[in-house]
């Protein structure tokens, strides 16, 4: 099993209140404080430096824009950093929004670097990205799914095919494709999608091979995600197994029950974060998760219900039970070691990921908090969640013959499309 670690990286500022309660989504950046902004990046990097000190194998991040939920717009600096700070660590981006990219020859040489300078440490994880993405980008999200698989065509053509040659696509053109920086891992580095709502996704990575990662959805409709990747992978001639999903879920270990319950409230209590089950509603607006032609909604996986239930009733936020709920559906895992490893343990069984991605400091959480948080991680939490991996036998990519790369076939596939 990979073990990684993830937070959204919010905004925080006591000055202003913007920290410990929920706010909406298209907030002014004429709050944003730049000296605050640099205090949180830097926080934030010696966190991820510690994660991988203690033993997390994964340090995974992500990317939205013009929302204070989330701090990293360009997730490719802080990979940059940490590809030159870190040593062994796995560096994923889950991940780059591919059709916010005008110009996806330019995120070739970018991720290229940094595969180099990490030593080959790059999982390149690529999304369509949320709403509020292509809508800051001026991107028609009628043609998202379009441009997300033309420009991964296009950039694994890039990684794979000798120079120079030309693109004529839908979407993208270019007269001369001759980059003089590739990736240090081959045929490229491995490419994995994360997911929330669509069936076509999970049909589109069952069918590339590439691992595909859940993102803190409840339990059931979690594993029916899984069985239908399997469906897919069948169709497609072959048989997923743990190598091939991955659970993003939120853990805190903590020195007593009452600091656990403390920083476990914070989870719900930091700026408005629209994949936190509780703050799921009107505080962002619809269009700005599912615009216009974005994805079916007649085909919305049960993982995506809740949120999508919650945004057209326009239910409340801050509910007074609202944590006791999400610790009873296992949204919320917080406690002493001694009481996060049964829980922890009861979620890898059940859902059976080789992949588990624990999303920690996160909310109105203090630095504090996440260190305390992540030298128990260290200490108990992933030894014990690495003997549950060798006794349910959860491998991941990187322990099978699929080797969390792009398989034979489908990269022969992508170069004949190309060459049409």
């Amino acid at each position: 099993m990979l073990i990684g670690t993830f937070t959204e990286q919010p905004w925080q500022d006591e000055k202003t209140g913007l920290v410990g309660t929920g706010f909406h989504s298209e907030l002014s950046n004429s709050l944003y404080d730049p000296e605050i902004g640099a205090n949180l990046y830097n926080r934030y990097i010696d966190e991820k430096l510690y994660s991988e000190e203690v033993g997390f194998e994964v340090l995974m991040m992500n990317e939205h824009h013009n929302t204070p939920f989330c701090l990293q717009s360009v997730t490719n600096v802080m990979l940059t950093i940490l590809a030159r700070q870190t040593t062994k660590a796995k560096l994923m981006p889950l991940g780059n929004p591919l059709p916010v990219w005008d110009d996806p020859l330019w995120l070739a040489e970018m991720l290229a670097m940094i595969d180099m300078i990490s030593g080959g440490r790059l999982v390149s994880g690529i999304v369509r990205g949320a709403g509020m993405e292509s809508l800051s980008h001026t991107v028609n999200t009628v043609y998202n799914r379009e441009r997300f698989n033309e420009a991964h065509d296009f950039i694994v053509k890039t990684w794979t095919t000798p120079g120079p040659f030309r693109w004529e696509g839908k979407h993208y053109q270019f007269r001369y494709v001759n980059p003089w920086c590739l990736p240090l891992q081959k045929p490229h580095p491995p490419i994995w999608v994360p997911g929330l709502a669509s069936p076509e996704t999970i049909k589109w990575c069952a069918e590339h091979h590439y691992p595909y990662v859940l993102l803190a959805t409840n339990l059931g409709p979690t594993k029916e995600s899984f069985d239908l990747y399997k469906q897919h992978a069948a169709e497609a001639g072959y048989k997923s197994g743990t190598q091939h999903v991955g659970y993003l879920f939120k853990v805190h270990a903590d020195d007593s029950e009452e600091l656990a319950e403390q920083a476990g409230k914070r989870y719900l209590g930091g700026v408005f974060n629209p994949f936190i089950r509780e703050q799921a509603t009107f505080q962002i607006p619809q269009h700005m998760f599912f615009p216009p032609g974005y994805t079916s909604r007649a085909s919305l996986l049960r993982t995506a219900k809740f949120f999508d239930a919650a945004l057209l009733s326009g239910q409340s936020a801050g509910q007074p039970d609202a944590y006791e709920q999400e610790v009873k559906r296992y949204g919320i895992i917080s406690g002493t070691p001694k009481n996060v490893i049964p829980k922890v343990r009861y979620v890898l069984e059940y859902l059976r990921p080789g992949t588990a991605i624990l999303w920690d400091g996160d909310g109105s959480q203090t630095h504090e908090d996440t260190m305390r948080s992540n030298r128990l991680m260290g200490q108990e939490i992933i030894p014990a969640m690495k003997e549950m991996a060798k006794e349910f036998d959860l491998k991941s990519p990187y322990e099978t013959d699929d080797n969390a790369g792009i398989q034979p076939e489908v990269l022969a596939r992508v170069k004949a499309q190309a060459k049409k």
